[in-house]
C-alpha cells in the first residue's frame, strides 16, 4: 500500500465529510464561482469553472487562456463525481491504490469519465445534489483550489482538511 495515497484518501474523506452546505441555490453557486475565479486570478492561472444543482448549470466561466478542451475534462471529471458521489480526486487515487481503471472495474469509457482532481461534490446536509469543477491546473492543484474556497465560505480551518504536500 502507498502510505501518501492513504493519507490524502483519508483526509479526502475528511473534506467531503465537513464541507457540506445547510443550503445551496443559484446564488451560492454565482457566489462561490465568483471566488474560484479570484482565487485562480491571484495564483495567475487560468481554469474553466462549473457549478451544477441536480444537474442544471447555475455557474460557468472559462477563463482567458482555457480551452474548450478544459470544458470537456470538467464534463469528465462531473461525470465521475455524478455516479460515485466522491471527489473526482478521490476516485483516481482510490483506482491508482487498487491499480485498476473505471474502464477496468465498472466499463465506463474514459471519453466520457476522468478521474482526475478538480470535481467536488455538494452535499446539502448528508444528501448530494450537485459539482463544483475546475479544469486547467494539475490535478491536485484543482481539488486543493476547490477545497481552499469551500472550507473559506463554510468557516472551516483550511489547516484542518488541506492535503499535505504531495511527495
Amino acid at each position: 500500500m502507498n502510505s501518501s495515497i492513504d493519507r490524502d484518501l483519508a483526509q479526502i474523506a475528511h473534506q467531503e465529510a465537513q464541507l457540506q452546505f445547510d443550503t445551496f441555490d443559484a446564488d451560492t453557486a454565482w457566489q462561490l464561482g465568483t471566488l474560484l475565479k479570484e482565487a485562480v486570478a491571484a495564483r495567475h492561472k487560468a481554469v474553466s469553472i462549473e457549478i451544477r444543482l441536480v444537474g442544471q448549470p447555475l455557474f460557468f466561466y472559462a477563463m482567458p487562456g482555457t480551452t474548450p478542451d478544459n470544458d470537456d475534462w470538467i464534463r469528465r471529471k462531473r461525470n465521475v463525481v455524478e455516479r460515485f458521489h466522491r471527489s473526482s480526486y478521490a476516485m483516481g487515487l482510490e483506482l491508482a491504490r487498487k491499480q485498476t481503471s473505471l474502464d477496468d472495474k465498472w466499463g465506463l469509457p474514459v471519453r466520457d469519465y476522468a478521474p482526475h482532481g478538480g470535481s467536488f461534490p455538494i452535499w446539502l446536509r448528508g444528501t448530494f445534489v450537485g459539482t463544483i469543477t475546475i479544469s486547467g491546473l494539475p490535478q491536485r492543484e484543482d481539488h486543493s483550489i476547490v477545497v481552499a474556497v469551500l472550507a473559506d465560505w463554510l468557516n472551516k480551518p483550511l489547516a484542518q482538511l488541506a492535503l499535505t504536500e504531495a511527495v
